[in-house]
């Protein structure tokens, strides 16, 4: 990472630092399946995905024609779909009326900037990890000694887009909205996972960077609140199953994955003051230190 980067990132966390949050209107949430394990960081061949954590192992599954989310958009759409469900309360959620506003609202484009088509823009990139998205249904099973359990969820049962892609800023007659499926609503708003969404749009670059800041946020929160054993040393063969879908499960493919990761949480480092992460010689030990938000009464975890 670049000199330029590093100072940029530094001046977005002096930002974050001078103002919480909530009172920032920057309050947002992420669905605890996935923090625990993550979504694709590239494009996959196959319609099925597996990340394991543990005793949790998460599967999505999407139509072969349409394919499996990757990348930081998903990452981005979620957290925003995870916002909207515990700010409103309501399964059916308002996109609005402007594809522009709702490219902004998820970070995608900064404010009073007009998006762009064509084959690779950023509104031909969203429409189709949107479609991706909505598509795909998601399996949760923990196995653990006898004990064996599963939870099917369908994160979006029903999308109505109304954009004109090629008109972006124009006003649509209807609102665009999406319904949640009710068990992932349920689970979202039972159990979210407070983050900072002005982080999420600094990092939106890398969506290894966005998993390490989601995930880093959970635990430091979990240990300081005694749920989970800090400082213990989590090996870098259990990261590389959590977080490593780019990387061949074999000895090379771990270094990789460990060169990667050290270099993103980097990142993640310049934004977060107060992370105790550290590198160990088999793995990475984290420990109580600063959340990256206080402690809310609406996050049961």
């Amino acid at each position: 990472m670049n000199q330029d980067n590093i100072n940029k990132l530094m001046t977005q966390a002096l930002a974050i630092e001078a103002e919480e949050a909530k009172d920032a209107g920057a309050l947002g949430f992420m669905a605890r399946a996935l923090v625990q394990a993550t979504m694709p960081h590239k494009k996959q061949e196959k319609n099925e995905f597996v990340r394991k954590n543990g005793d949790f192992k998460l599967t999505m599954l999407a139509p072969s024609h349409i394919g499996l989310p990757y990348g930081s958009i998903p990452r981005l759409l979620m957290a925003w779909i995870c916002t909207e469900a515990c700010t409103t309360k309501k399964r059916e959620l308002v996109l609005g009326r402007s594809l522009s506003e709702f490219m902004e609202q998820i970070g995608l484009v900064p404010k009073g900037e007009t998006p762009t088509g064509g084959r690779w823009g950023n509104i031909t990139r969203l429409r189709d990890q949107m479609a991706r998205l909505f598509s795909c249904a998601i399996s949760c099973t923990y196995t653990a000694d006898e004990v064996w359990a599963i939870q099917n969820v369908t994160p979006v049962t029903k999308a109505n887009l109304w954009w004109d892609p090629k008109h972006p800023n124009q006003m649509t007659l209807f609102e665009s909205t999406i319904t949640l499926g009710e068990d992932f609503f349920n689970e979202v708003t039972e159990h979210p996972i407070p983050i900072d969404l002005r982080a999420l749009k600094a990092l939106k670059r890398s969506p290894l960077a966005l998993d390490i800041y989601t995930w880093a946020t959970y635990k430091t929160f979990k240990i300081n609140m005694g749920h989970s054993k800090g400082g213990s040393i989590v090996p870098w063969v259990l990261l590389h199953n959590q977080f490593g879908s780019n990387y061949a499960h074999n000895a090379q493919g771990i270094r990789n994955f460990k060169k990667e990761f050290l270099k993103e949480l980097h990142k993640v480092y310049c934004l977060y003051e107060g992370l105790n992460v550290s590198e160990e010689k088999n793995g990475l030990s984290i420990g109580a230190g600063k959340t990256h938000i206080k402690s809310l009464k609406t996050s049961k975890s």
